[in-house]
């Protein structure tokens, strides 16, 4: 409790290093975890708590209660307690056997081994022993065992690279560097010395923030995120790095970010518990006439046989008579909600998990991976989805990126066309003939390109030239040839590697210099500086010097910004480039273009100058650099165009159209840029041009939120266009009427929204406050698709929340990562894909299985019969049971009231059981008896081989029967269908007719193919990440005697 008190009322953490003693002061979490809901001790209060929460369970209870009574009592106790018991027995078994999964789990989490320094010597200890304020050392593939503040690390100026999927999903590499002050202690014995005193907030859910600082020998430090390890990533390409353990176990931001789990009810069990309640006051209803019967019975009458049937020693008069025979009657009568009918809709949803495990149509053969049903209660729940809440890397794509096409001065490549013109797929390119460094796994198919390569067309050679110069991707070269690319995203990885396969190859760089092979010769160029790229440019550029001196910018970023800073003379290949632009998004690629700037000596001169003083500037120092890019990125020449394939699962826009048909609204909430988000969602057509407004929310303070959600109202009645509140991403109405407006060939195309919002997660964080979130919904559920970008993973869940609270509605949130197992816990229902960053999804989901496609199925298709299935039931069972218990009712006005039941209840539970069972043993036997060796050997003659089916067909009565059978019973159905579906269609059909014919609409350019971080220009131009790798120190050294800084084979992925 006092432990309790304190996480509550702490304001700031003081961590001490290498001293337990002082840190265990301030009671912190030690780092052990614990997901289970259940120990030893409290497994059976708290089990048996919970299942009293159904009606049902209470209702049995209070029956058992009453049928221990003898006066009152006309059945045996043995009745109720016997299935009570097993109803909860097998229950609870369900539940500890869950329950021992999760401790296996914890415990193996727990139990795993980290390197703690103690006392000056490392010694290995279990996670669960790791406390706030020691020193650890992490080696490569290793997982973060706490929140640490990284010390120092086996890589130049205290670099270290990690992965963060378990966090944002993100399976790109991101950089961290330890403060300069403790980068050098490196060695345990330093670190031993080490007594720094760090300050910082308290433990919170915030992914990309921390503020605290470090007090040592006399002087304090600032730290940041970027001074963080957090638990669940992973060490990679780092040999080793040292961190303070500053959060632990639930302290640490993966777990603040887990949502505890939650049990599920769906509406049928609130369904039936309602019904429980209002069928056991019809009970009482019949129990009060039954009793005031039995008083007006035994007054009028029943003192006539009071000589020779006198009443029970308790009973003195009429009026108590009936009082018990109420009670008699309440028993009798308990038949119209049996315990029976708990047990019959647990196997109904058992068998119903089954039919979904079995689904051939619902596997994947490509991971040989078969759909799962984890959960037995919530199948009928899957027919009532209003809300679908998606993750997108890894859920909707594949995170695949692939060089798709380009335009290249004027002329559209990737499109192979047959002599006759019409668009057909061809072999792929063999680049392995001419190119020994190409990169085998690289697919293009259109060989014009490869020729103008050959031949050596200007401006296709530039154009590949750009794609290898500029970039911030690192170069890893194991051995001679064997090129391994390390870039910040897979947008530029697609690019260099492009470039690479058509002959201008990536092969290292140094702080100073870039060095490529250019058709097989080796070329260095001198890297004058990068301009980096961020959100607001939209683009990068380089400024390099060729062998020959001469100085040139090459620039890349979105055709919307590039194409207001090039040169007049371009117009008309601007135009061109225009059109092929519009080619590929409506394919739902995502674009950039290309172009440079030719710089004379004194015009490099110059803005060098202004450049350095922009960098050294102490205010306003972004500002200065902003102003110095846009002075430099002007009258560029246009070079052309890119188009990248991010590649979605396979049937997502057609899975998304039909759920958007059942009217199921969709919302992606994923951590990735608002660019790459939005291109997505025109991709799978969640966003398509028809829609009437795409409404971009990006405020950085809770006044600018909800301005923007005040402006949309006034936005929508504008027009079509593409809003924001600074006007940035607005594309006019002409443009969009510029186009020409084809009608719908498709079902994708038929489905035309009024409206789409995209918000970030820094904005959706003041959104969600209490003042504002009724607004947000409003806006957000009058939307036909919902994006939520940058989104932390506890974001997920209080959206998911916010639209359960509000909106009564059922939920499902799919993902396949560790960063939507809070959303997947929050929603009604959890979707989890087993795809390729981990199974923490999969392991907290109520259903798994490999593809986003078979979420129509399991919805349209298992969802909707298992709820009809479980309604026909329902409906069926309370009539059976209304009817049986009516006749004791009605019995009643025959036996004096005397609470007698009319048949007696062991008898007919032996018939009941007689012919179910005996039906089932009787198929059974005759079914196998028919195909065993037994009458065989009696009746060889008549039974020719082992079983009855080959004697059976040989009868020409057989045919006859079934010939007749299948005319009489079948013929007429199919006649009827067959009709009704000419003269009368029904939607699904009209959509299965149109699937046929599915195509891509055009889509709006909304985002580009660059989702970078800025900061990675600065990074390698300072050569902080650069370290000496003996291969290429071999080869520069023979090249290249001068340069003194070599690559290193580290990445940066982010």
């Amino acid at each position: 409790l006092i432990a309790c008190l304190f996480f509550t009322a702490e304001e700031e953490r003081r961590v001490r290093a290498n001293d337990r003693e002082y840190n265990e002061k301030f009671q912190y979490a030690s780092n052990c975890i614990m997901t289970s809901k259940y120990n030893v001790i409290t497994f059976l209060p708290v089990n048996l708590f919970e299942q009293f929460q159904e009606v049902a369970n209470t209702y049995f209870l209070f029956l058992l209660i009453l049928q221990l009574i003898p006066q009152i009592s006309s059945l045996s106790w043995f009745t109720t307690i016997v299935p009570l018991v097993l109803v909860l027995s097998i229950t609870a078994v369900k539940d500890a056997t869950d329950d021992y999964f999760r401790h296996k789990s914890d415990n193996q989490v727990n139990n795993r081994q980290s390197q703690v320094l103690i006392n000056g010597i490392l010694q290995k200890e279990k996670w669960m022993n790791v406390r706030v304020g020691d020193i650890i050392k992490l080696e490569n593939n290793q997982f973060v065992a706490a929140d640490l503040l990284l010390l120092s690390s086996s890589e130049p100026h205290g670099l270290c690279y990690i992965e963060t999927a378990e966090l944002d999903g993100e399976t790109n590499m991101k950089v961290r560097q330890s403060l300069s002050v403790t980068s050098e202690l490196g060695d345990p014995n330093n670190l031993a010395q080490f007594d720094g005193e760090v300050v910082c907030e308290p433990p919170n859910n915030k992914l990309d923030r921390f503020c605290g600082t470090l007090y040592w020998k006399d002087c304090k430090y600032g730290l940041s995120n970027q001074n963080m390890l957090l638990r669940g990533c992973v060490l990679r390409n780092t040999e080793s790095c040292y961190g303070l353990v500053i959060f632990a176990g639930p302290d640490t931001k993966l777990m603040q970010n887990s949502g505890r789990t939650k049990f599920k009810r769906t509406s049928i069990d609130r369904l039936m518990n309602t019904l429980v309640l209002w069928i056991f006051g019809f009970l009482v209803c019949m129990g009060v006439i039954l009793a005031i019967g039995n008083a007006v019975w035994e007054r009028e009458v029943g003192f006539l046989f009071q000589s020779y049937l006198p009443w029970d020693p308790p009973v003195d008069n009429f009026l108590f008579s009936a009082f018990l025979s109420f009670w008699s009657y309440v028993i009798i009568l308990n038949t119209v909600v049996p315990i029976s009918l708990y047990v019959s809709v647990e196997v109904i949803r058992l068998c119903h998990s089954y039919f979904i495990n079995w689904d051939r149509r619902m596997f994947c053969n490509r991971s040989n991976t078969a759909a799962e049903a984890r959960s037995t209660t919530l199948n009928e729940e899957l027919g009532q989805v209003e809300y679908i809440f998606s993750d997108k890397t890894g859920t909707l794509t594949q995170n695949i990126m692939t060089f798709n096409k380009c335009s290249i001065n004027g002329h559209a490549y990737g499109e192979v066309m047959d002599p006759l013109g019409a668009q057909h797929k061809a072999q792929p390119l063999d680049f392995s003939t001419w190119n020994p460094l190409a990169d085998r796994d690289f697919r293009f198919y259109d060989a014009s390109l490869l020729e103008a390569v050959k031949v050596g067309e200007p401006a296709v050679h530039e154009f590949f030239r750009v794609l290898s110069l500029c970039h911030t991707v690192m170069s890893e070269e194991k051995s001679e040839g064997e090129l391994y690319y390390k870039a910040q995203s897979p947008d530029e990885g697609a690019l260099v590697t492009a470039a690479r396969n058509f002959g201008f190859v990536f092969r290292s760089r140094t702080p100073g210099t870039i060095t490529t092979q250019e058709l097989g010769k080796a070329v260095t160029y001198t890297l004058l500086a990068i301009l980096d790229f961020n959100n607001i440019r939209k683009r990068m550029s380089v400024i390099v010097r060729n062998p020959e001196g001469r100085i040139r910018l090459y620039c890349k970023g979105a055709d919307t910004v590039l194409f207001e800073r090039l040169h007049s003379c371009c117009q008309d290949l601007m135009n061109i480039t225009s059109d092929h632009l519009n080619e590929y998004a409506g394919d739902g690629l995502r674009t950039l273009a290309l172009a440079y700037r030719d710089l004379s000596e004194e015009q490099w001169a110059e803005w060098a100058e202004r450049y350095r003083g922009a960098e050294k500037a102490t205010d306003c120092r972004e500002d200065h650099l902003a102003a110095a890019y846009e002075e430099i990125e002007q009258d560029m020449m246009l070079l052309g165009a890119t188009a990248i394939e991010d590649k979605l699962q396979e049937g997502v826009p057609e899975t998304i159209a039909i759920l958007s048909l059942a009217n199921i609204k969709i919302w992606v909430l994923t951590g990735d840029k608002q660019e790459t988000a939005v291109n997505i969602g025109y991709s799978c057509k969640m966003l398509t041009d028809d829609m009437t407004e795409v409404f971009i929310i990006n405020g950085h303070t809770v006044q600018s939120v909800r301005e923007d959600l005040r402006l949309w109202g006034g936005a929508c009645s504008v027009g079509n266009g593409y809003s924001s509140r600074d006007g940035a991403n607005w594309i006019p109405d002409q443009e969009k009427c510029a186009q020409p407006q084809a009608p719908p060939t498709s079902v994708l195309e038929s489905i035309s929204g009024e409206f789409a919002l995209v918000i970030s997660g820094h904005s959706l964080a003041h959104a969600l406050e209490a003042d504002m979130e009724q607004e947000f919904l409003e806006t957000a559920c009058a939307c036909r698709a919902v994006i939520c970008c940058r989104v932390t993973p506890l974001q997920k869940a209080l959206v998911v929340e916010l639209v359960k609270r509000h909106k009564k509605a059922v939920t499902l949130a799919i993902g396949d990562g560790a960063n939507d197992v809070s959303m997947i816990k929050t929603a009604h229902i959890g979707v989890g894909i087993s795809g390729q960053e981990g199974i923490q999804a999969v392991l907290a989901s109520d259903y798994s299985f490999s593809q986003f496609r078979f979420l129509q199925r399991l919805l349209l298709v298992h969802g909707r019969w298992s709820y009809l299935r479980m309604c026909r039931f329902l409906c069926y069972f309370f009539y059976k049971n209304f009817a049986f218990t009516m006749v004791h009712f009605w019995f009643g006005f025959f036996c004096g009231f005397s609470a007698q039941i009319s048949l007696d209840t062991g008898f007919w539970t032996a018939i009941n059981h007689f012919f179910v069972w005996g039906s089932l043993t009787a198929y059974f036997t005759i079914l196998f008896t028919m195909h065993s060796s037994v009458l065989f050997n009696i009746f060889p003659k008549q039974f020719h081989f082992l079983g009855s089916a080959h004697n059976t067909l040989a009868q020409p009565v057989v045919w006859l029967t079934i010939a007749l059978a299948t005319v009489i019973c079948i013929a007429p159905v199919l006649a009827f269908r067959f009709l009704k579906l000419d003269l009368k269609p029904q939607l699904a059909d009209t959509v299965s007719s149109a699937m046929g014919r599915l195509g891509r609409g055009g889509s709006r350019r909304s985002g580009y193919a660059f989702a970078h971080q800025e900061g990675f220009g600065e990074l390698i131009t300072s050569g902080k990440n650069m370290r000496l790798s003996s291969l290429a120190l071999a080869s520069f050294a023979s090249r290249h005697s001068n340069i003194k800084y070599f690559l290193n084979k580290q990445t940066f992925l982010f």
